[in-house]
């Protein structure tokens, strides 16, 4: 079980527990930074609402992405998505 801070508010959770909320939760497209968890590939603030239940408005990317690292999942901050090319 880890401390992770999203929105000033503490949670208390393990990894699988966060599998177990993104289970089943379509994910929507991804523009920019991203979370793999069990294998599929979500947008950060999806993660956020549904892991901590708080509006998307309430937190930041950021947050989720660093609580998210903490607990072992791979995350894409997006910085390397743009090829910059033609």
């Amino acid at each position: 079980m880890m401390r992770v801070t999203i929105a000033r508010r503490h949670f208390y959770i393990h990894a699988i527990e966060v599998e177990q909320a993104m289970s089943g939760v379509t994910p929507e497209p991804v523009a920019g930074a991203s979370i793999k968890i069990g294998g599929i590939t979500y947008p950060p603030m999806q993660v956020g609402a549904v892991v901590t239940r708080q509006d998307r408005r309430d937190f930041s990317a950021g947050e989720v992405i660093r609580a998210m690292r903490a607990l072992g999942f791979s995350c894409e901050t997006g910085a390397n998505s743009n090829s910059g090319g033609i």
